[in-house]
Protein backbone atom coordinates (compact mmCIF):
# COMPACT_ATOMS: atom_id res chain seq x y z
CA UNK A 1 0.00 0.00 0.00
CA UNK A 2 1.21 3.40 -0.81
CA UNK A 3 2.16 6.35 1.82
CA UNK A 4 0.80 8.88 0.02
CA UNK A 5 -2.54 8.63 1.37
CA UNK A 6 -4.42 9.96 -1.66
CA UNK A 7 -7.18 7.45 -1.15
CA UNK A 8 -8.45 7.81 2.22
CA UNK A 9 -10.41 11.39 3.21
CA UNK A 10 -10.72 12.71 6.63
CA UNK A 11 -14.96 11.29 6.91
CA UNK A 12 -13.08 8.03 6.21
CA UNK A 13 -10.93 8.26 9.84
CA UNK A 14 -12.66 6.30 12.79
CA UNK A 15 -13.39 7.90 16.05
CA UNK A 16 -11.12 7.36 18.60
CA UNK A 17 -10.51 8.40 22.04
CA UNK A 18 -7.03 9.26 23.24
CA UNK A 19 -7.71 12.93 21.88
CA UNK A 20 -5.95 15.78 24.55
CA UNK A 21 -7.85 18.26 26.89
CA UNK A 22 -6.24 21.76 26.62
CA UNK A 23 -5.07 21.44 30.70
CA UNK A 24 -2.75 18.22 29.64
CA UNK A 25 -1.52 20.36 26.36
CA UNK A 26 -0.83 23.13 28.47
CA UNK A 27 0.71 21.29 30.93
CA UNK A 28 3.30 19.12 28.58
CA UNK A 29 4.28 22.16 26.91
CA UNK A 30 5.32 23.82 30.23
CA UNK A 31 7.05 19.79 31.08
CA UNK A 32 8.97 20.30 27.32
CA UNK A 33 10.13 23.81 28.25
CA UNK A 34 11.24 22.89 31.53
CA UNK A 35 13.26 20.05 29.75
CA UNK A 36 14.11 22.43 27.18
CA UNK A 37 15.91 24.67 29.84
CA UNK A 38 18.22 21.57 31.39
CA UNK A 39 19.27 19.74 28.85
CA UNK A 40 22.01 17.07 29.82
CA UNK A 41 24.27 15.21 27.62
CA UNK A 42 24.43 11.57 26.55
CA UNK A 43 24.35 9.30 30.06
CA UNK A 44 24.20 11.94 32.31
CA UNK A 45 20.48 12.90 32.19
CA UNK A 46 19.77 12.67 35.97
CA UNK A 47 17.58 15.23 36.21
CA UNK A 48 15.32 14.53 33.08
CA UNK A 49 14.64 11.26 34.06
CA UNK A 50 13.81 11.79 37.85
CA UNK A 51 11.30 14.27 35.95
CA UNK A 52 9.83 11.68 33.43
CA UNK A 53 9.77 9.40 36.63
CA UNK A 54 7.92 11.59 39.02
CA UNK A 55 5.52 12.27 36.70
CA UNK A 56 4.47 9.16 35.75
CA UNK A 57 4.53 8.25 39.22
CA UNK A 58 1.60 10.89 39.72
CA UNK A 59 -0.07 8.94 37.61
CA UNK A 60 -0.05 5.86 39.15
CA UNK A 61 2.17 4.14 36.96
CA UNK A 62 5.13 2.40 38.00
CA UNK A 63 8.35 3.11 35.78
CA UNK A 64 11.81 1.58 36.24
CA UNK A 65 15.09 3.18 35.76
CA UNK A 66 17.43 1.60 33.79
CA UNK A 67 20.54 -0.19 34.95
CA UNK A 68 22.98 2.66 33.65
CA UNK A 69 20.60 5.29 36.26
CA UNK A 70 19.40 7.42 33.64
CA UNK A 71 16.53 6.17 31.01
CA UNK A 72 13.75 4.64 32.17
CA UNK A 73 10.65 2.51 31.23
CA UNK A 74 6.84 2.27 32.13
CA UNK A 75 4.86 -0.95 31.36
CA UNK A 76 0.96 0.48 30.71
CA UNK A 77 -1.83 -2.12 30.11
CA UNK A 78 -3.30 -5.22 30.58
CA UNK A 79 -0.49 -8.00 30.31
CA UNK A 80 -1.13 -12.13 30.21
CA UNK A 81 2.46 -12.96 29.01
CA UNK A 82 1.13 -13.25 25.43
CA UNK A 83 0.31 -10.46 23.74
CA UNK A 84 2.91 -8.73 22.91
CA UNK A 85 4.22 -5.02 24.26
CA UNK A 86 3.87 -2.00 21.53
CA UNK A 87 6.60 0.24 22.51
CA UNK A 88 6.62 4.13 22.04
CA UNK A 89 10.49 5.17 22.15
CA UNK A 90 12.00 8.97 23.02
CA UNK A 91 15.11 9.85 23.29
CA UNK A 92 16.11 12.42 26.23
CA UNK A 93 19.40 13.70 25.69
CA UNK A 94 20.76 16.55 24.36
CA UNK A 95 23.92 18.19 22.45
CA UNK A 96 27.10 20.24 23.55
CA UNK A 97 26.26 23.57 21.47
CA UNK A 98 25.04 26.56 22.74
CA UNK A 99 21.48 27.72 22.55
CA UNK A 100 21.55 30.71 21.00
CA UNK A 101 17.82 31.53 20.87
CA UNK A 102 16.27 34.32 22.29
CA UNK A 103 13.46 33.29 24.37
CA UNK A 104 11.79 32.13 27.99
CA UNK A 105 12.73 28.71 27.77
CA UNK A 106 16.12 29.06 26.31
CA UNK A 107 18.77 26.74 27.96
CA UNK A 108 20.32 27.37 31.11
CA UNK A 109 23.10 25.81 31.05
CA UNK A 110 26.50 27.10 29.17
CA UNK A 111 27.33 25.33 25.59
CA UNK A 112 24.35 22.66 26.20
CA UNK A 113 20.82 22.55 24.40
CA UNK A 114 18.07 20.25 23.07
CA UNK A 115 19.05 21.23 19.46
CA UNK A 116 17.53 17.94 17.78
CA UNK A 117 14.22 18.26 19.76
CA UNK A 118 14.74 15.35 21.74
CA UNK A 119 12.56 17.65 24.48
CA UNK A 120 9.98 17.03 22.10
CA UNK A 121 10.44 13.46 21.48
CA UNK A 122 10.36 12.91 25.46
CA UNK A 123 7.26 14.56 26.40
CA UNK A 124 5.36 13.01 23.11
CA UNK A 125 5.77 9.96 24.49
CA UNK A 126 5.01 11.10 28.29
CA UNK A 127 1.75 12.81 26.89
CA UNK A 128 0.88 9.72 25.25
CA UNK A 129 1.36 7.52 28.31
CA UNK A 130 -0.71 10.09 30.37
CA UNK A 131 -3.16 9.47 27.58
CA UNK A 132 -3.01 5.33 27.94
CA UNK A 133 -3.28 5.17 31.75
CA UNK A 134 -6.48 7.25 32.09
CA UNK A 135 -7.86 4.86 28.87
CA UNK A 136 -6.36 1.60 30.69
CA UNK A 137 -7.73 2.96 34.43
CA UNK A 138 -11.46 3.14 31.74
CA UNK A 139 -11.11 0.12 30.35
CA UNK A 140 -10.68 0.73 27.24
CA UNK A 141 -6.91 -0.08 26.49
CA UNK A 142 -6.97 -3.45 24.48
CA UNK A 143 -3.39 -3.93 24.40
CA UNK A 144 -0.30 -4.00 26.59
CA UNK A 145 1.90 -1.19 26.02
CA UNK A 146 5.80 0.23 27.11
CA UNK A 147 6.60 3.66 27.49
CA UNK A 148 10.60 3.82 26.50
CA UNK A 149 13.03 6.95 27.84
CA UNK A 150 16.26 6.17 25.87
CA UNK A 151 19.73 7.83 27.35
CA UNK A 152 22.33 9.05 25.16
CA UNK A 153 21.05 8.94 21.52
CA UNK A 154 23.72 11.00 20.36
CA UNK A 155 26.89 9.20 21.99
CA UNK A 156 27.95 6.61 19.86
CA UNK A 157 27.29 3.73 19.12
CA UNK A 158 24.00 5.21 21.02
CA UNK A 159 22.45 4.27 24.13
CA UNK A 160 19.79 1.77 22.22
CA UNK A 161 22.60 -0.69 22.19
CA UNK A 162 22.93 -0.53 26.12
CA UNK A 163 18.97 -0.46 26.52
CA UNK A 164 18.53 -3.69 24.87
CA UNK A 165 20.88 -5.44 26.94
CA UNK A 166 19.21 -4.27 29.75
CA UNK A 167 16.11 -5.83 28.33
CA UNK A 168 13.66 -2.90 27.01
CA UNK A 169 12.62 -5.47 24.47
CA UNK A 170 12.03 -8.24 25.89
CA UNK A 171 8.38 -9.26 25.60
CA UNK A 172 8.18 -6.16 22.59
CA UNK A 173 6.22 -7.37 19.49
CA UNK A 174 6.61 -3.76 17.70
CA UNK A 175 8.24 -0.42 18.28
CA UNK A 176 7.31 2.83 16.88
CA UNK A 177 9.54 6.69 17.12
CA UNK A 178 9.29 10.15 15.73
CA UNK A 179 11.49 12.61 14.85
CA UNK A 180 11.23 16.10 14.42
CA UNK A 181 11.47 17.52 11.00
CA UNK A 182 11.67 21.14 10.62
CA UNK A 183 11.21 21.16 7.19
CA UNK A 184 7.70 19.50 7.40
CA UNK A 185 4.61 21.72 8.89
CA UNK A 186 3.56 21.43 12.31
CA UNK A 187 -0.33 19.13 12.09
CA UNK A 188 2.04 16.88 9.63
CA UNK A 189 3.84 13.88 9.81
CA UNK A 190 6.47 12.22 7.19
CA UNK A 191 6.64 8.68 6.26
CA UNK A 192 8.37 6.22 4.41
CA UNK A 193 8.37 2.03 3.86
CA UNK A 194 12.23 0.82 3.89
CA UNK A 195 15.69 3.18 4.76
CA UNK A 196 14.38 6.70 6.32
CA UNK A 197 17.97 7.63 7.48
CA UNK A 198 21.59 6.41 6.79
CA UNK A 199 24.35 4.75 8.77
CA UNK A 200 26.96 6.68 10.66
CA UNK A 201 30.54 5.86 11.50
CA UNK A 202 33.18 7.17 12.98
CA UNK A 203 36.59 7.49 11.42
CA UNK A 204 40.18 8.37 12.96
CA UNK A 205 43.23 8.51 11.11
CA UNK A 206 46.70 9.08 12.12
CA UNK A 207 49.68 9.11 9.50
CA UNK A 208 53.59 9.51 10.55
CA UNK A 209 56.60 9.68 8.56
CA UNK A 210 60.44 10.55 9.77
CA UNK A 211 60.00 14.68 8.81
CA UNK A 212 62.46 16.92 7.75
CA UNK A 213 63.25 20.49 6.36
CA UNK A 214 60.57 21.44 2.78
CA UNK A 215 63.85 22.17 1.19
CA UNK A 216 64.37 18.67 0.73
CA UNK A 217 60.59 16.62 0.65
CA UNK A 218 62.01 14.15 -1.70
CA UNK A 219 64.50 13.15 1.34
CA UNK A 220 61.21 12.25 3.72
CA UNK A 221 57.83 11.62 3.45
CA UNK A 222 55.77 14.76 2.37
CA UNK A 223 53.40 13.96 5.38
CA UNK A 224 51.25 17.04 4.06
CA UNK A 225 50.47 16.07 0.98
CA UNK A 226 50.17 12.42 1.98
CA UNK A 227 46.99 14.14 4.15
CA UNK A 228 46.16 15.95 1.09
CA UNK A 229 45.71 12.89 -0.54
CA UNK A 230 43.95 10.90 1.73
CA UNK A 231 41.69 13.47 2.43
CA UNK A 232 40.68 14.24 -1.69
CA UNK A 233 41.42 10.63 -3.00
CA UNK A 234 39.65 7.63 -0.33
CA UNK A 235 36.35 9.30 -1.01
CA UNK A 236 36.93 9.25 -4.58
CA UNK A 237 38.55 5.47 -4.58
CA UNK A 238 35.80 4.21 -2.42
CA UNK A 239 32.74 5.59 -5.18
CA UNK A 240 34.97 3.63 -7.68
CA UNK A 241 34.65 0.25 -4.99
CA UNK A 242 30.93 0.71 -4.09
CA UNK A 243 27.99 0.61 -5.77
CA UNK A 244 26.92 4.16 -6.25
CA UNK A 245 23.69 3.74 -5.01
CA UNK A 246 24.40 2.80 -1.76
CA UNK A 247 25.74 6.24 -1.21
CA UNK A 248 28.96 5.74 0.72
CA UNK A 249 30.29 8.76 1.94
CA UNK A 250 33.72 9.78 3.73
CA UNK A 251 33.45 13.66 4.23
CA UNK A 252 36.16 14.93 6.66
CA UNK A 253 35.30 17.00 9.69
CA UNK A 254 38.87 17.38 11.74
CA UNK A 255 42.63 17.72 10.12
CA UNK A 256 45.57 18.29 12.33
CA UNK A 257 49.41 18.47 11.14
CA UNK A 258 52.68 20.47 11.90
CA UNK A 259 53.48 24.23 13.31
CA UNK A 260 55.92 25.43 10.81
CA UNK A 261 55.71 26.75 7.54
CA UNK A 262 59.55 25.27 6.73
CA UNK A 263 59.45 22.05 8.36
CA UNK A 264 57.71 18.80 7.12
CA UNK A 265 55.71 17.18 9.90
CA UNK A 266 56.22 13.68 11.55
CA UNK A 267 51.99 13.01 12.36
CA UNK A 268 49.10 14.08 11.22
CA UNK A 269 45.56 13.14 12.52
CA UNK A 270 42.37 13.18 10.68
CA UNK A 271 38.50 12.67 11.32
CA UNK A 272 35.41 11.86 9.60
CA UNK A 273 32.23 10.36 9.35
CA UNK A 274 31.13 7.47 7.28
CA UNK A 275 27.42 7.49 5.89
CA UNK A 276 26.02 5.05 3.97
CA UNK A 277 22.40 4.65 2.32
CA UNK A 278 22.51 0.76 2.02
CA UNK A 279 22.60 -1.83 4.87
CA UNK A 280 24.84 -4.48 3.02
CA UNK A 281 27.44 -1.82 1.73
CA UNK A 282 27.83 -0.65 5.49
CA UNK A 283 29.09 -4.43 6.62
CA UNK A 284 31.18 -4.23 3.98
CA UNK A 285 32.61 -0.08 5.24
CA UNK A 286 35.59 -1.13 7.66
CA UNK A 287 37.29 -3.04 5.50
CA UNK A 288 36.72 -0.83 2.25
CA UNK A 289 37.84 2.42 4.40
CA UNK A 290 40.79 0.94 5.87
CA UNK A 291 41.87 -0.51 2.37
CA UNK A 292 41.54 2.61 0.73
CA UNK A 293 43.53 4.42 3.68
CA UNK A 294 46.12 2.25 3.33
CA UNK A 295 46.60 2.20 0.09
CA UNK A 296 46.57 6.14 -0.36
CA UNK A 297 49.10 6.27 2.65
CA UNK A 298 51.80 3.30 1.15
CA UNK A 299 51.75 5.05 -2.07
CA UNK A 300 53.24 7.69 -0.07
CA UNK A 301 55.11 6.63 2.42
CA UNK A 302 53.31 7.46 5.07
CA UNK A 303 52.58 4.59 8.18
CA UNK A 304 48.82 5.06 8.80
CA UNK A 305 47.02 3.52 12.07
CA UNK A 306 43.12 4.04 11.54
CA UNK A 307 40.09 3.50 14.16
CA UNK A 308 37.29 2.97 12.50
CA UNK A 309 34.03 3.03 15.04
CA UNK A 310 31.06 1.59 14.49
CA UNK A 311 27.68 3.82 14.62
CA UNK A 312 24.41 3.18 13.93
CA UNK A 313 22.86 1.21 10.91
CA UNK A 314 20.10 2.73 8.64
CA UNK A 315 16.88 3.20 10.06
CA UNK A 316 14.91 0.23 8.03
CA UNK A 317 10.99 1.18 8.75
CA UNK A 318 9.42 -2.03 8.41
CA UNK A 319 6.17 -1.74 6.20
CA UNK A 320 3.45 -2.33 8.73
CA UNK A 321 4.45 -0.36 11.30
CA UNK A 322 4.73 2.34 9.47
CA UNK A 323 1.03 1.17 7.63
CA UNK A 324 0.05 1.70 11.28
CA UNK A 325 1.50 4.96 11.23
CA UNK A 326 0.32 6.39 8.49
CA UNK A 327 -3.22 5.27 8.85
CA UNK A 328 -3.24 6.73 12.66
CA UNK A 329 -2.21 10.14 11.42
CA UNK A 330 -4.88 9.88 9.18
CA UNK A 331 -7.45 8.95 11.96
CA UNK A 332 -6.56 11.95 13.59
CA UNK A 333 -5.80 14.52 11.02
CA UNK A 334 -6.79 13.06 7.78
CA UNK A 335 -4.97 11.86 4.85
CA UNK A 336 -3.64 15.29 4.15
CA UNK A 337 -1.39 15.40 7.34
CA UNK A 338 1.06 12.43 5.70
CA UNK A 339 3.55 13.28 3.15
CA UNK A 340 5.87 10.75 1.72
CA UNK A 341 9.57 11.68 3.29
CA UNK A 342 13.11 11.05 1.57
CA UNK A 343 15.77 8.61 3.05
CA UNK A 344 18.36 11.57 4.91
CA UNK A 345 21.93 11.30 5.81
CA UNK A 346 21.54 11.48 9.56
CA UNK A 347 22.47 8.59 11.49
CA UNK A 348 19.71 7.56 14.67
CA UNK A 349 20.23 4.50 16.90
CA UNK A 350 16.62 3.54 16.83
CA UNK A 351 17.91 0.98 14.00
CA UNK A 352 19.00 -0.81 16.75
CA UNK A 353 15.63 -2.08 17.34
CA UNK A 354 14.53 -2.57 14.31
CA UNK A 355 17.67 -5.21 14.44
CA UNK A 356 15.67 -6.96 16.83
CA UNK A 357 12.01 -6.14 16.36
CA UNK A 358 9.73 -4.81 13.18
CA UNK A 359 8.89 -0.85 13.51
CA UNK A 360 8.69 2.38 12.17
CA UNK A 361 9.93 6.23 13.06
CA UNK A 362 7.79 9.11 11.80
CA UNK A 363 9.08 12.62 10.68
CA UNK A 364 6.97 14.85 13.26
CA UNK A 365 6.62 18.20 11.72
CA UNK A 366 7.62 21.11 13.91
CA UNK A 367 8.19 24.20 11.27
CA UNK A 368 4.95 26.76 12.26
CA UNK A 369 2.93 27.55 9.47
CA UNK A 370 3.83 30.19 7.11
CA UNK A 371 7.21 30.14 7.96
CA UNK A 372 9.68 30.20 5.32
CA UNK A 373 13.32 29.87 7.46
CA UNK A 374 15.05 26.94 6.56
CA UNK A 375 15.97 25.81 9.84
CA UNK A 376 18.00 22.67 10.82
CA UNK A 377 18.71 20.24 13.36
CA UNK A 378 21.47 20.58 15.28
CA UNK A 379 21.96 24.49 15.56
CA UNK A 380 21.73 26.48 18.06
CA UNK A 381 18.80 28.26 17.14
CA UNK A 382 16.85 25.37 16.56
CA UNK A 383 12.89 25.83 17.85
CA UNK A 384 9.53 24.17 17.40
CA UNK A 385 6.02 24.99 17.03
CA UNK A 386 4.94 23.45 19.95
CA UNK A 387 1.48 22.39 18.46
CA UNK A 388 3.40 19.05 17.26
CA UNK A 389 3.02 18.29 21.01
CA UNK A 390 -0.26 17.22 20.89
CA UNK A 391 -0.06 16.26 17.13
CA UNK A 392 2.83 13.51 18.35
CA UNK A 393 0.61 12.28 21.82
CA UNK A 394 -2.45 11.72 19.31
CA UNK A 395 -0.87 9.86 16.46
CA UNK A 396 0.83 7.46 19.09
CA UNK A 397 -2.22 6.98 20.59
CA UNK A 398 -4.11 6.33 17.70
CA UNK A 399 -1.22 3.50 16.41
CA UNK A 400 -2.20 2.06 20.05
CA UNK A 401 -5.48 1.99 19.34
CA UNK A 402 -5.65 1.07 16.24
CA UNK A 403 -2.96 -1.73 16.39
CA UNK A 404 -4.27 -5.26 15.69
CA UNK A 405 -0.67 -7.21 16.79
CA UNK A 406 -2.22 -7.94 19.97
Amino acid sequence: MSLDATDVTPADAPALPGTLPDELRAELISFRRDLHMHPELGNCEFRTTAAIKARLEQAGLEPRVLPSGTGLICDIGPRDGVAPLLALRADIDGLPIPDTKTVDYRSTVADRAHACGHDVHTTVVLGAGLVLAELAREGRLARPVRLLFQPAEEVLPGGAADAIEAGVLDGVGRILALHCDPKVEVGRIGLRVGPITSACDRLEVSLDGPGGHTARPHLTTDLVTAVAKVITEVPALLARRVDARSGLAVTWGRVESGHACNVIPQHAELSATVRCLDLPAWREAPDLVHAAVDEIATLHRAKSEINYIRGVPPVVNEASSAELLRDAMIARRGAGAVEGTEQSLGGEDFSWYLERVPGAMARLGVRKVGDTTRRDLHAGDFDVDEGAIAVGVELFTAAVLLDRNA
